[in-house]
């Protein structure tokens, strides 16, 4: 297994200037991995797949502390491939997933987090936000809703708002899932060959295809603004899905090894137990 520190070390996002150029990151590369057949397999109920579960086990026995997965990524990255492949390794019972639309009428009318804050994940628990608080900075920037003082600010907020989450005890781990414009056009074809992928396709996504360069540029502005220390970014290279899989199971296991969580050992009298549990003469 590669080390977490290694991972980290290639993967993280650095901005220059303050901005992270995502057109020089790049899409298809595989830094660490076996091959294609080897990384499903660990995945798909492999050794990553029975790790990954003990590790979470752990967490949700603790009940102390959570880990919240970011998954930001432009139209067909695969934020939602990457629950349905690894975050179901993991037990239910301790998953909050969270999938994120543009916001009704009556949430706009709030603070722009606080519909991601009644989504939090508690304590013991995995969080994942499929697309998160990060939209209310990227798209507005995009659609000219928001002015560059108005994004900035947002990105403030965040910067303030995952801080706090951090200090009260939940880690975060914030993956940019990063696709080439030809991938992105292999996966909506696909979509729209098969029956049963052709519900995810939508039209207004063609839309957001058509603002490509403006995309990549507001999230490289919007990740450069972001990635702190206590909660920095990956750019996780995903025009193979295997590959995002695989590496984004080896970043969780092993942000659960950092987090040195252990078996809550309450005071019991265990002989005194065993005794009453003792079938009757």
């Amino acid at each position: 297994m590669p080390d977490l520190e290694d991972i980290r070390s290639e993967l993280r996002a650095r901005p220059v200037d303050g901005t992270v150029n995502l057109a020089g990151h790049p899409t298809s590369t595989t830094p660490f991995a076996p091959d294609e057949d080897e990384a499903e397999d660990a995945v798909e109920g492999g050794d990553l797949a029975d790790e990954l579960y003990d590790q979470h086990e752990l967490l949700f026995a603790e009940d102390d502390r959570s880990l919240l997965l970011i998954l930001q990524g432009l139209d067909a990255s695969g934020k939602n491939g990457t629950i349905k492949h690894v975050v179901i390794n993991v037990n239910p019972a301790g998953v909050r997933v969270a999938e994120f639309k543009a916001p009704t009428e009556k949430e706009q009318e709030e603070h722009f987090l606080e519909r991601y804050r009644r989504e939090l994940p508690g304590s013991g628990t995995l969080g994942v936000f499929a697309r998160s608080h990060y939209e209310d900075a990227i798209v507005p920037q995009v659609d000219g809703t928001l002015d560059e003082d108005g994004w900035r600010d947002r990105c403030e907020q965040i910067n303030e708002f995952e801080r706090q989450l951090v200090e009260g005890g939940t880690t975060i781990v914030k993956c940019m899932l990063h696709i080439s414009y030809d991938e992105q056009r292999h996966r909506f074809l696909r979509r729209l060959r098969r029956d049963d992928k052709r519900w995810k396709f939508s039209e207004a996504d063609l839309e957001t295809r058509r603002q490509w360069n403006e995309y990549l540029t507001a999230y490289g502005q919007v990740i450069g603004a972001t990635s702190t220390d206590h909660a920095p970014w990956y750019v996780i290279p995903a025009d193979h899905k295997w590959y995002r899989n695989w590496i984004i199971a080896h970043m969780l296991i092993g942000t659960l090894r950092d987090m040195g969580l252990a078996y809550p050992m309450p005071e019991l009298d265990l002989e005194a137990l065993r005794a009453r549990l003792e079938p009757p003469n």
